[in-house]
């Protein structure tokens, strides 16, 4: 039995490896055949030596790859996936379980700092308690929590101490935006600053995160996929905090003592700041855990998306409806695009690109095609809305962000239906979707620092 499922995993392997050359042929034009009987020769003999036939295998793809420059590349990006999958940690259990305690102290002890970041501002008089200080902590809710997260992936990461300084000064240039009269204070900006800034300033965490790697695809799809599960633990933690209080208040009310202050003006806001560094601290911890949970969700919940669209674009053709122009329902619109966007970066991220072309690759590009239609109608919505009240600066923000959601979309069904047409390599569309990282970063900043005078010197 275990024989054949070392040759079950070697098949596998070598089909990756020829789809692979086969894709790749654009670049250079191989003899598949002839590689592949070399390439099993190399395997017989490296597990004849005593190798694994997984070792085996690898190390015959590098020997290949002096001959061949796609099975290098192929063995590279090999090497690399092992490499990420492996913890590199010390050798010795003792020293692993130490490591790792620090590691969870350090991030308890960011968690505690941001938890406190929150409460400062209650030291001048500006409580979360007050309905007047809710615009103030809105806008500032990343500020609060951003840069501890940040220092504790330079804690880990140990990065350069000039990345260290500019990315302190983008924070300062950020907190004198978002509370500068004029800009973030300024009623009718607040909201879009509140809503952007994070955005903009979650391009700094992943530069800490990728710690050098930010100019290589594989450091931003890391990225990519450390957000994604990042929500996932977030959510469960939020969840689990839900019932706490929920069973914490119950159990207090049965002697005559209500809560509801220390829950407002302690619980919800330190516990909601310290919560992100904890959930980062545990993607970084239990990523074996949670490799097998977040495929499987992005798999569940993308036909389920898929068939929403479809049936969505469907209902719109056959009743000859329009999409209703009213603000809470293009924002919960592009709320939907936001939420297929993710899915979709995070089912790119989590493939093998060296797998051929599959039943769920066709149902990601029905998602994407869904999500293109379905963008565009949103696009002359808010084209409509413009029509007739005029530019504001919510509608220009949110024209923009769809237009910017276009280009993403239409270029990635176009990567999307050459690599299953087999015209095309999975790695391009990957390119594409990290190097399109920025873009989404670079105009929530310009939301944020550039409309407040824009549209005052407009008006």
């Amino acid at each position: 039995m275990a024989d054949a499922n070392h040759e079950k995993s070697l098949e596998e392997q070598i089909e990756q490896w020829r789809g692979h050359l086969r894709r790749r042929q654009d670049v250079l034009t191989v003899d598949v055949a002839a590689l592949e009987h070399r390439l099993r020769d190399e395997v017989a003999g490296l597990t004849r030596a005593g190798l694994a036939t997984d070792e085996a295998f690898l190390v015959a793809v590098k020997r290949l790859g002096t001959v061949d420059p796609l099975s290098r590349e192929f063995a590279r990006e090999r090497s690399e996936r092992v490499w990420r999958q492996l913890a590199v940690a010390p050798s010795d259990s003792s020293e692993r379980r130490a490591a790792a305690r620090k590691e969870a102290l350090i991030a308890l002890g960011f968690a505690v700092m941001a938890g406190v970041a929150i409460k400062v501002p209650a030291l001048f008089g500006i409580k979360t308690t007050d309905d007047a200080a809710e615009g103030f902590y809105f806008r500032n809710a990343s500020l609060f929590v951003l840069p501890w997260l940040i220092g504790f992936f330079f804690w880990k990461r140990r990065p350069a101490l000039n990345t260290v300084g500019w990315m302190a000064a983008a924070f300062v240039v950020a907190a004198v935006v978002a509370n500068l009269p004029g800009f973030g204070q300024v009623r009718s900006f607040g909201e879009l600053t509140a809503l952007h800034l994070p955005i903009a300033l979650w391009l700094g965490v992943g530069i800490a995160y990728a710690g050098g790697r930010w100019s290589q695809v594989s450091g931003r799809m890391d990225f990519i996929r450390f957000s994604g599960e990042l929500f996932i633990y977030y959510v469960l933690i939020a969840l689990g905090g839900g019932v706490l209080c929920a069973f914490m208040a119950l159990t207090f009310q049965t002697i005559g003592i209500d809560i509801k202050t220390f829950f407002q003006s302690w619980l919800l806001p330190c516990g909601a700041a310290g919560a992100v560094i904890v959930a980062s601290w545990l993607v970084e911890a239990r990523q074996g855990v949670l490799e097998s949970m977040a495929p499987m969700l992005t798999r569940l919940f993308t036909p389920l998306f898929a068939a929403m669209l479809v049936a969505f674009l469907g209902t719109l053709l056959l009743s000859g409806r329009g999409v209703a122009i009213e603000r809470e329902m293009l924002i919960g619109f592009d709320l939907l695009l936001v939420v297929v966007l993710g899915l979709l970066l995070y089912s790119i991220s989590a493939r093998d690109p060296r797998a051929p072309p599959g039943v769920f690759d066709v149902v990601q590009v029905v998602l994407v095609v869904g999500a293109l239609l379905a963008d565009a109608v949103a696009l002359w919505a808010i084209g409509a809305r413009i029509g007739e009240f005029g530019f504001s600066p919510n509608r220009v923000a949110a024209l923009g962000e769809n237009v910017i959601l276009l280009v993403n979309l239409a270029w990635s069904a176009v990567l999307y239906v050459r690599f299953l047409l087999g015209r095309g390599s999975f790695s391009s569309l990957e390119r594409w979707q990290t190097g399109y990282v920025p873009v989404y970063a670079a105009w929530a900043a310009i939301v944020v620092i550039v409309f407040p005078p824009l549209f005052r010197w407009i008006g």
